[in-house]
């Protein structure tokens, strides 16, 4: 497994980003056209830069560039997306593709969810939280630095059955969520190991970053 970091240009997670980047955790970092700023003021030089670079305002000098046309059928981070699967990077941080608007928010959720149902494990890092989606079969069990804070749970598709949750004030047990109820939501982590599980259907897993629970 080969980790892949994909830094867009609404609310970089610097310090998320750092701690991962100081400790050698991205195998590979692509720019996604506005993304390339923050990394390249905090004196990062990522291993490609893709989109039409609307947003940056210049086409930057990277060791790979990828330039694309502005009209165009997917967003830069689709496409960014596309090319960490074709390097076949199987675990996928998403940095600077949540927040801001709400319409590049919810494209870029649904593109999570596709890619987590290729068999791709992808998680976005926003401001203060994490989006972890996980497609069953399969079981995600939460970061053990994470021991406080709220844990959210929701349906990527119309359905999602068998889904369990342990460690947590509720929990589950082998039950559907559909895309249309709010269950699943504010859920809180009791210091122990969490674990969010789904037989089939894919699931958005909110969760807290460790140094925002860490006071």
């Amino acid at each position: 497994m080969t980790t892949c970091a994909l830094v867009g240009a609404t609310y970089f997670n610097e310090q998320d980003f750092m701690a991962r980047y100081n400790e050698g955790f991205f195998d590979f970092i692509i720019a996604v056209d506005g993304g390339f700023a923050p990394l390249d003021r905090l004196g990062v030089a990522p291993d490609m830069a893709i989109g039409d670079f609307d947003s940056l305002g210049y086409v930057p000098r990277a060791k790979r560039v990828s330039r694309h046309p502005v009209n165009k059928d997917a967003s830069d981070m689709e496409l960014a997306l596309q090319r960490a699967a074709n390097y076949r990077h199987t675990d996928i941080y998403v940095y600077g593709g949540i927040g801001g608007r709400l319409d590049h928010t919810l494209a870029n959720l649904q593109l999570f969810a596709a890619y987590s149902e290729r068999g791709f494990y992808v998680t976005g890092i926003a401001e203060g939280f994490a989006i972890r989606c996980v497609t069953g079969p399969d079981v995600f069990t939460l970061p053990d630095n994470v021991e406080k804070g709220t844990v959210s749970v929701f349906a990527a598709n119309d359905r999602a059955e068998g889904v369990i949750e342990r460690g947590l004030e509720y929990s589950l047990d082998d039950e559907p969520l559909t895309n249309r109820t709010s269950l699943g939501l504010s859920n809180e982590l009791i210091g122990q190991e969490a674990t969010i599980a789904v037989e089939s259907g894919t699931l958005y897993v909110f969760y807290p970053l460790p140094w925002e629970t860490s006071e």
